[in-house]
């Protein structure tokens, strides 16, 4: 079913709906973004590499590179799962699949679990960002990571600015775009895709600002779970 744009919509909201109708694109650039931080991030790690690290982990029982192994893997899937929303078997269930081939999948069985994740990516991406800006500003200071040696934490806060959160941001936007594309394709209306945009936009500066209050006021670990 195609939807015809609503000419109530904002010209703006029009553009919205066009672009993310035609992002299928994302989904795939998301899986080779998974892959490559997958591979080149925690695989690597994961087999002893030191590179973008500010310190050599310190972990005698050898638990933090299986954990980074373990996270690569679900990474790796989760780039999978992405291609899920633009392939028919997102829509189908396969039929060689026994007893449930041929059953249509509900689409918030992908959707919503997508959008949440989205959220997360996000929220974790925008306040590595703010906070080591703020760190690097000397506004705020950063608990070292209790499994590295001695840590020089501007370095630490380099990579993250420049690498490691801005990954979690950009796979983010990929994810949602892909929800976005999914639901469309799925026939959600318009006027649900323009409600669960704001709601969207809504829970991700929630959580954003509960993560930048969390690393600022140090009231949970540090938030750098992947």
């Amino acid at each position: 079913m195609e939807h015809n744009l609503d000419s109530s919509l904002p010209n703006g909201w029009k553009a919205y709906a066009h672009f993310t109708k035609t992002s299928g694109w994302a989904a795939y650039a998301g899986c080779v973004w998974a892959l490559l931080y997958a591979v080149f991030v925690r695989f690597y790690q994961a087999a002893g590499g030191t590179i973008g690290l500010s310190a050599p982990i310190v972990d005698p029982t050898g638990g933090i590179y299986k954990a980074s192994y373990v996270v690569g893997v679900i990474i790796m899937l989760c780039g999978f799962v992405l291609l899920t929303l633009v392939k028919p078997w997102g829509k189908v269930v396969p039929l060689w699949l026994p007893w449930i081939g041929g059953v249509n999948v509900y689409r918030g069985f992908l959707l919503f679990p997508t959008l949440l994740c989205s959220v997360f990516l996000i929220a974790h991406g925008a306040a590595g960002i703010i906070t080591r800006v703020l760190f690097l500003a000397g506004f705020i200071n950063l608990k070292m990571p209790t499994f590295s040696g001695e840590v020089d934490m501007r370095i630490d806060a380099l990579w993250d600015l420049f690498v490691y959160q801005p990954w979690f941001f950009i796979m983010g936007v990929l994810s949602g775009l892909s929800a976005a594309h999914y639901a469309q394709a799925r026939d959600v209306s318009l006027s649900a895709l323009k409600r669960g945009t704001l709601i969207f936009l809504f829970l991700t500066i929630l959580v954003t600002a509960i993560f930048v209050a969390a690393i600022v006021f140090d009231f949970v670990d540090k938030l750098s779970f992947f």
